[in-house]
């Protein structure tokens, strides 16, 4: 949502979607984008019943401005869709008519819409879509968004009324309801039990509920299944453009858990995240995206290793080997993979851990700074007012100013050091860090999730190498044992190898050293080394014991 309340309008964002400049008339600012980069078409679309001259965008934007009175007013709503590098600029422009036009306009919206395809050209082809908000009557005049709705009694009944309805339900005896003085509190009643009993009437404003109602149409433009619709609906027309394109690729707009896959998505990096990548400075968001497509590549990998694995064992020893050391290796790689999100978990929550209280504490001192100067300007107006005369209540108030003056100054001194904590120069940096914190949560949820899937993962390997032994109880233990020696090392290598591949730079040694240990203990390897070497030793003097002596040999 484009809105006042998070700083924004509805004219700025139409002239950086059209990379123009335009004037906002609400406030007077003059917003260039002119210099902006990658417009490739822009194109604005009205309803039959929109006044002509709204093609001119910013005469449109203007429009709406004007009629948004609040200083929270929601003024747009902006799509921002990814265009498919398989189409054409020409067909880009056909699939954003079609979709704009059946989806937006005919139900009443204006829309604005614009490709970017910023350079490197084919890169990153995408669409703002910026639209109104309030519907349109059939003359071209805006509707409500909300309107006042007076809860009104009769008979003991309460029930909400807009101003339109009020008239007719007056005639049928229901009445509005004030607030009146009964003895120390406020209470709502109808004027007419109040006139009976002679309370006196507090406030001009009749009781009504906190919101409003909502109009019919905004309601459901604003409603969560709506936006699922519009969802759908961009994935069902961009794959009816790709297949009249005939091309085979087609998008979804459901989530990997809907569609029962289980590779992890990657989260949105943003143009600040790039920027830092581009300056040599390693993101977050780009470093856990990063690390998200590293372990997805893992986990292909790996199921179809395991896929192929399974059709090749038929009971035979070398086979069966070749899986107990295959599963061995991947368990390897769950197991690197577990550890490295460990260490991403521990340093978000690290930082979270000293952040979160450390905000709070700020937040609360700034609140207690605005009381105490609240308190302190009210004692100041009262000082004024003070006679010359009452010099011993004006005494008084300037000790109760001074004491505050004071208590306002340590709380600052306490705040400055908090802001220091928080590594930030002044209160305005405190937006960025709570940014940062939301940003660092939802991180920590996303390793979570990831932790989760190779648990499960290390879990199935797990069952499937415990079915594997259960097979080989019929062969020679020995021999298998001996077997599965032969292939460990290069086994173990290309476990190694696989992550390296994966994490690059981030590759640890001595992670990668961790997790073989913990395999090892996991699947008990000492107590098999044990058994092995007993076993070798029995052989050998079993061995020893059967071979013939040289005496009798010469007999």
């Amino acid at each position: 949502m484009v809105s006042r309340e998070a700083g924004r309008s509805a004219v700025a964002a139409a002239a950086y979607l059209s990379c123009s400049r335009m004037l906002n008339e609400y406030d007077g600012v003059q917003h260039d984008y002119t210099r902006k980069q990658g417009l490739v078409w822009q194109q604005v679309f009205l309803p039959v019943a929109a006044p002509a001259e709204w093609q001119d965008r910013e005469i449109l934007w203007n429009a709406v401005e004007e009629n948004e009175k609040t200083k929270d007013s929601r003024l747009a709503r902006e799509f921002v869709v990814a265009l498919p590098i398989e189409l054409s600029k020409a067909q880009w422009e056909r699939l954003l008519s079609d979709f704009v036009s059946d989806t937006f306009v005919s139900d009443g919206m204006c829309a604005d819409v614009a490709i970017h395809d910023p350079y490197p050209p084919g890169h990153n082809p995408h669409a703002h879509i910026l639209l109104t908000v309030r519907p349109l009557d059939e003359k071209g005049k805006w509707q409500y968004k909300t309107e006042k709705e007076y809860l009104c009694v009769k008979d003991g009944e309460e029930r909400g009324f807009t101003a339109a309805e009020f008239k007719q339900a007056q005639d049928d005896g229901w009445e509005k309801q004030y607030q009146y003085k009964v003895g120390k509190k406020k209470v709502y009643m109808t004027p007419s039990a109040a006139q009976t009993q002679g309370y006196e009437r507090v406030s001009k404003y009749p009781k009504s509920t906190k919101y409003g109602r909502q109009n019919p149409i905004s309601e459901r433009w604003n409603s969560e299944g709506q936006l699922i619709f519009w969802r759908k609906v961009w994935a069902d027309v961009t794959n009816l453009h790709l297949e009249q394109a005939e091309r085979a690729e087609r998008i979804d707009h459901r989530s990997h858990a809907e569609r029962g896959l289980e590779e992890q998505p990657t989260i949105h990096e943003g143009v600040i995240a790039r920027a830092l990548e581009k300056k040599g400075i390693v993101s977050d968001r780009c470093e856990l995206n990063r690390q998200i497509k590293a372990d997805n590549a893992l986990l292909r990998e790996l199921k179809a290793q395991m896929k192929k694995m399974a059709q090749a064992v038929k009971n035979s020893l070398p086979a069966i080997a070749e899986a107990m050391e295959t599963l061995r290796a991947n368990m390897i790689v769950f197991r690197y993979q577990l550890r490295h999100i460990s260490r991403g978990k521990y340093k978000l929550s690290q930082y979270l851990d000293a952040a979160k209280p450390t905000l709070a504490e700020y937040l609360a001192l700034v609140q207690k700074i605005k009381t105490a100067a609240k308190e302190r300007k009210t004692m100041l107006t009262e000082k004024k007012e003070i006679p010359f005369w009452n010099a011993s209540k004006h005494k008084e108030l300037s000790a109760k100013i001074a004491k505050l003056t004071e208590d306002i100054e340590d709380l600052k001194s306490e705040k400055a050091v908090l802001l220091n904590q928080l590594d930030c120069a002044d209160d305005s940096g405190i937006a960025a860090i709570k940014k940062d914190i939301t940003a660092a949560e939802a991180s920590l949820s996303k390793l979570e999730q990831q932790e989760e899937k190779y648990s499960s993962e290390l879990e199935t390997a797990l069952s499937e190498y415990a079915d594997l032994k259960e097979q080989s109880t019929d062969f020679d233990p020995a021999e298998l044992y001996a077997q599965r020696m032969a292939l460990r090392s290069e086994k173990s290598a290309s476990a190694s190898n696989r992550i390296h591949s994966a994490y690059g730079e981030k590759y640890d040694p001595l992670l990668m050293f961790d997790s073989q240990r913990d395999i090892a203990k996991l699947l008990q390897e000492d107590a098999e080394n044990r058994v092995y070497q007993q076993e070798m030793e029995q052989r050998k003097r079993q061995e020893q014991k059967e071979k013939p002596r040289h005496g009798d040999l010469e007999r």
